[in-house]
C-alpha cells in the first residue's frame, strides 16, 4: 500500500468514527429475516426505500415474504406484488432465477449458500440475472454474513469530493472495486471478527451522510464530514454546487 493510499484509509476510518457519533447506531440491514434481506437487496436497485417497503409490505401480506412463497408465485402474481418499487418486469424475473437457483443448487437453503467459500460464492450470485456487485456484496454481507464491504453510489460520491483516491472513481467494476478495497484497508487495523458489523455500519452510515448531505447536488454545510475537507485542504464540492457532470 502506498503512504497516499494508508493516509485515505485512515481518513475514511476517521470518517466513520464522525458519521458514527453524528448518527449512532444504524442496525442495518431493516429486514426480520435473511431472505428478507435479499428481497430488499434487489428491490432497492433504482428506487427509493420507502418504495420498497410498500413492495415489501404488499409479499407480508400475500404471505411471500419467504422462498417459498417467492417460488409459488406466478411470475405475474409477483410482477404485481412488486410494482411499487418499480422495474417490475425486471426484478420479478430476477428474484425468480434467485429462488430457483437456491433450490437446485442449494437444497433451498440460504444456509447451505452461505457455506459456500466467499469468493466462489460471490462469482455464483454475479452471474444471476439483476446482480451486479453492489447487490451481490448487500446480500453476502447482510444476508448471509461474510465480511464484504459494500460500495454504492454514496461512498463513490464521499471519496470523489473529498479527494481519497488519485483517480475520481467512475461507476465501472474497477472503480467499484477500489472503493471496496478503499473501505477494507480503512477498517484493516480493527479486529477481524468485527469486521462485518462495521462494513454493515460503515455502509448505513454512508447512506445517511448521502442522503443528507451528499445527494447528487451537494450540500455539505453541516455536514459530519465537512471538518475532513478542512484538515486535509481538499477543494471538495462546496455547498450548493453541482458535481461535475459525469
Amino acid at each position: 500500500m502506498s503512504r497516499g493510499q494508508a493516509k485515505a484509509a485512515r481518513r475514511l476510518r476517521r470518517m466513520h468514527e464522525w458519521l458514527e457519533r453524528a448518527y449512532g447506531p444504524q442496525h442495518w440491514w431493516p429486514a426480520e429475516t435473511p431472505f428478507e434481506v435479499v428481497l430488499g437487496a434487489y428491490l432497492t436497485q433504482n428506487t427509493s426505500w420507502r418504495a420498497v417497503e410498500r413492495s415489501l409490505d404488499n409479499l407480508r401480506r400475500a404471505g411471500a415474504l419467504t422462498v417459498e412463497g417467492i417460488r409459488r408465485r406466478s411470475l405475474p402474481e409477483l410482477q404485481e406484488l412488486i410494482r411499487p418499487s418499480g422495474f417490475s418486469t425486471r426484478k420479478a424475473p430476477a428474484l425468480k432465477a434467485f429462488v430457483d437457483m437456491l433450490y437446485n443448487e442449494f437444497e433451498g437453503s440460504l444456509e447451505v449458500l452461505a457455506a459456500m467459500p466467499v469468493e466462489a460464492l460471490r462469482q455464483r450470485l454475479l452471474l444471476l440475472p439483476g446482480v451486479g456487485r453492489e447487490t451481490a456484496d448487500a446480500i453476502l454481507l447482510y444476508a448471509l454474513g461474510h465480511a464484504i464491504p459494500v460500495a454504492d453510489e454514496y461512498l463513490r460520491r464521499v471519496v470523489e469530493r473529498h479527494q481519497l483516491l488519485g483517480n475520481t472513481p467512475g461507476k465501472d467494476r474497477k472503480s467499484y472495486e477500489a472503493l471496496a478495497a478503499l473501505t477494507r484497508e480503512a477498517f484493516g487495523r480493527d479486529p477481524v471478527p468485527e469486521h462485518r458489523h462495521l462494513f454493515g455500519e460503515f455502509h448505513a452510515l454512508v447512506v445517511a451522510v448521502g442522503k443528507a448531505h451528499c445527494a447528487k447536488h451537494p450540500e455539505c454545510a453541516g455536514c459530519p464530514l465537512e471538518r475532513d475537507r478542512h484538515l486535509n485542504g481538499s477543494a471538495g464540492v462546496g455547498a450548493g454546487q453541482d458535481e461535475k457532470a459525469k
